[in-house]
């Protein structure tokens, strides 16, 4: 083989590895533009965000004030993070004014 073969293969190589090179910075770029997976969180997290209590949790869940949970698997329940963010900003709509649910009850 001629020194200007070699020579050409190596140049042909550097723009193999080049190419390769901006394939792999195309992608990372695609993938940073690619929507992110919504972030789940279990119980224990939601608990720590929101200072409810578990079962208050729930019933506002019930009642539709606070975004459904997500079966997963037969055992695993979580929320999404984007919904309870949003959540979060809607509270501030509330009246604080509003008294007490219908439980309470008027004494005479």
């Amino acid at each position: 083989m001629s020194s200007t073969e070699l020579a050409e293969r190596a140049c042909n190589g550097a723009r193999e590895a080049t190419t390769d090179q901006h394939e792999a910075e195309t992608r990372n770029g695609e993938l940073d533009n690619a929507p992110r997976p919504r972030r789940m969180l279990n119980e224990k997290q939601v608990l720590e965000i929101i200072p409810v209590g578990r079962t208050t949790l729930y019933r506002m869940e019930k009642a539709g004030r606070f975004p459904k949970s997500t079966y997963i698997s037969p055992n695993r329940r979580v929320w999404y993070e984007d919904q309870i963010v949003r959540w979060q900003e809607t509270v501030d709509e509330f009246d604080p004014r509003r008294g007490r649910g219908e439980a309470q009850r008027h004494r005479i």
